[in-house]
């Protein structure tokens, strides 16, 4: 056990398994008092109730029950194994979409331990469906669940960390696209955003606020076999759920005060800062463009050299 979060109090939502149970022992591990956080107690069984599985070659089949199994766990299962290390922990069971719940979430900090200096915003799951497809539904849920259960969090613990001056806030996103993740992605690319905008408000008050995207393995890459967009190569090529943990600890740190605002890759060993957007090509003249002009232009000087952003070529 480390002293680099010695007297800390953090929320860590998602963290019943996988990326979010490696990211609440290591804080743990680190002196962080630690609430777990999951929707319900026990694992949820979109893998087990998946028609899709019956599909799958014997072998497959076989390997994801494995690694389903082993992946289990809950809010209950996670705080377990911190007060095993000889660390505090305290579970909570609720959904983050729901902004009552969230602050019922951060209560439970503050009740607990007396504070809330750290909150990470890992909680997640996805629907995939093609844009044509996708239901008001299935696209409130992933929003909800994503976008809003992050807000959701921020909102009710940045009261706290302002009056107190310190206060860390870690956000999950995708720095990926995927098809059939309409949905997602837009979740994520709004988390993105909100970091900015809360790095910017809270700077003054001692509080940072960055993003993580994080790839390895976990339930989601088991469903992604299961729905034939990964294979099982693939996902046992994935760095191992609890690499990401170091590197969230370390945004938590003191040693990470002037780091705000800004988005990291976390894939095992390999950690990346994204660049921030910038023009990297203009056209300039007086007045309004016309069309005719922008024939010319647009393909000669702003777009040469130009790939789109899309692997595959349009229907």
């Amino acid at each position: 056990m480390g002293d680099r979060l010695k007297g800390k109090v953090a929320v860590v939502t998602g963290s019943g398994q996988n990326i979010g149970r490696g990211i609440a022992i290591a804080m743990a591990k680190e002196g962080a008092k630690v609430v777990t956080n999951n929707r319900q107690p026990g694992s949820t069984d979109l893998i087990l109730n998946n028609p899709l599985l019956k599909n799958l070659k014997p072998d497959v089949k076989e390997w994801v029950l494995e690694k389903e199994k082993e992946m289990r766990g809950d809010a209950e299962t996670t705080a377990k194994a911190i007060r095993d290390l000889g660390g505090e922990a305290v579970p909570f069971f609720g959904s983050v979409a729901d902004f009552e719940t969230a602050g019922k979430l951060i209560k439970t900090a503050v009740d607990n331990f007396g504070k809330i200096d750290i909150l990470v915003n890992n909680a997640g799951t996805f629907e995939r469906s093609p844009i044509w497809e996708m239901t008001p539904e299935t696209w409130q849920y992933i929003v909800g669940i994503h976008l809003f259960g992050t807000w959701n969090c921020i909102r009710h613990a940045v009261g706290f960390m302002k009056e107190q001056r310190w206060g860390r806030i870690i956000n999950c996103i995708t720095a990926s696209g995927s098809k059939n993740m309409a949905n997602y992605q837009a979740a994520k690319g709004g988390i993105a955003g909100l970091t900015k905008a809360v790095a910017r408000d809270m700077w003054e008050f001692g509080v940072t606020c960055n993003a993580y995207s994080p790839s390895a393995r976990s339930r989601p890459s088991l469903r992604s076999v299961i729905l034939g967009t990964r294979d099982k190569a693939n996902v046992e090529s994935l760095p191992p759920a609890e690499a990401v943990g170091p590197f969230v600890v370390y945004l938590a740190t003191e040693e990470a005060a002037h780091v705000s605002g800004s988005i990291f890759k976390v894939h095992g060993g390999h950690v990346g800062l994204f660049s921030e957007p910038e023009e990297i090509a203009t056209i300039d003249k007086e007045g309004i463009w016309t069309l005719e002009e922008l024939d010319e232009q647009v393909s000669g000087v702003l777009l040469r050299g130009y790939k789109n952003q899309v692997q595959v070529p349009p229907r």
